[in-house]
């Protein structure tokens, strides 16, 4: 969608550029209600502005949305086209100016812009003949400080491959989200700027959302400011992980040590749950509790894989011990390392700083062996009772 500002709006006079600027189009008869639209809808990328809006309210708007909203685009209309307006239009930062009645030429402005944008997220946009059908991951660990967040960051490190493969990490833990410092990604964007497309998100909407970390790898970062966390629906999630599998390989999902409806619904959409414990009792047991739960809502067991973090911890249990308590296969021991909490504060996953790292191999054995060798299946397609 395209927003177009023409004061012959207000009039209800339809303008000709309406025509080649394209096929949906959304109409505002002054600057102030074209930034309303645009708040509105978080994945707009472009807004024309006509030839009758003064020239200095015009790029005085556009040096604000430079700031607010980069990945947007102006194109602005002139009665007549100079060398001072084209300056002044250039260093406000339009993107291009265009004679009035040139409707060829504003087309081809138009989507010039479009691509650029769509650069400029540094997020796949694919044409609707080349959808893909990803995969979701979710990594879950009812207990806080087992290393979730470290195993889903340098899980999807692995996935993407150096570009190999595109992959969307999604930080669901929408409180006290990571993935932004562990990735050193600048939250610009975060979930809650889709509140606006709640109910339509679409691949347009889902890529104005994500931040652009490494070549094949995006992520969906969590909200920063206070209180933003409890605006999020998890129908919200749920419209978004059915999108982000259509433009991406694999969509891992790191979620919050607690299950919440955002999170049963990031299980709804799984093909994949990842099971996170660690070699000490509270972690075990509510590991066996999340086993249960998963049981209880009749998740199928073979997306499941247990995963034992700091696996060779010297703390008083034996592998029998703990095979006692999960009673399921535990199909990869991540060791410990001092290597690892270095890596997160240099904001470098381990699996790219150290590849040949026993951390990092542990890890990439387990994506080889259990992600990238099985088929997607989706976990449950059902709605819960409670929601």
């Amino acid at each position: 969608m395209t927003i177009l500002c023409d004061p012959a709006a207000r009039a209800g006079q339809l303008s000709p550029a309406v025509g080649a600027v394209g096929s949906d189009v959304l109409t505002a008869a002054t600057l102030t209600e074209a930034g309303r639209l645009l708040a509105a809808d978080p994945s707009e990328l472009l807004v024309v502005i006509g030839a009758a809006v003064d020239l200095n309210e015009a790029l005085a708007f556009t040096e604000a949305l430079r700031v607010d909203r980069p990945v947007v685009g102006v194109v602005l209309l002139r009665e007549v086209l100079d060398v001072g307006v084209l300056t002044r239009a250039l260093r406000a930062g339009v993107r291009e100016v265009v004679a009035r009645d040139d409707l060829a030429s504003l087309a081809d402005a138009c989507a010039r812009s479009r691509a650029l944008s769509a650069q400029v997220t540094g997020v796949p946009q694919p044409r609707a003949d080349e959808r893909r059908h990803g995969q979701v991951i979710t990594v879950f660990s009812a207990k806080g400080g087992c290393g979730k967040t470290t195993l889903a960051v340098n899980l999807a490190s692995v996935l993407a491959a150096g570009g190999a493969r595109s992959v969307c990490l999604v930080d669901l833990d929408l409180a006290f989200g990571d993935v932004g410092i562990c990735l050193r990604a600048e939250p610009v964007r975060t979930i809650v700027h889709g509140l606006g497309m709640l109910g339509h998100v679409d691949v347009t909407g889902a890529s104005s959302l994500l931040t652009a970390c490494r070549p094949g790898l995006s992520a969906l970062l969590a909200p920063v400011e206070p209180g933003d966390a409890e605006r999020i629906p998890a129908s919200l999630v749920g419209e978004l992980l059915e999108v982000l599998p259509t433009m991406f390989d694999y969509v891992v999902v790191d979620t919050p040590s607690a299950f919440s409806e955002h999170v049963l619904a990031a299980m709804d959409a799984s093909h994949h749950h990842v099971l996170l414990t660690t070699p000490d009792v509270p972690a075990l047991k509510n590991l066996r509790v999340t086993l249960d739960m998963l049981d209880l809502l009749s998740y199928a067991h073979d997306i499941r894989s247990v995963v034992l973090n700091r696996s060779d911890a010297k703390v008083g249990l034996t592998m029998d011990d703990i095979d006692r308590v999960v009673r399921s296969d535990i199909r990869a021991h991540v060791p410990s390392s001092r290597d690892v909490p270095i890596s997160v504060n240099k904001g470098n996953p381990i699996v790219l700083d150290l590849p040949k790292h026993p951390v990092s191999e542990a890890i990439s054995r387990f994506a080889r062996e259990h992600v990238l060798a099985e088929p997607a299946v989706a976990a449950k397609s059902s709605k819960r009772w409670f929601r």
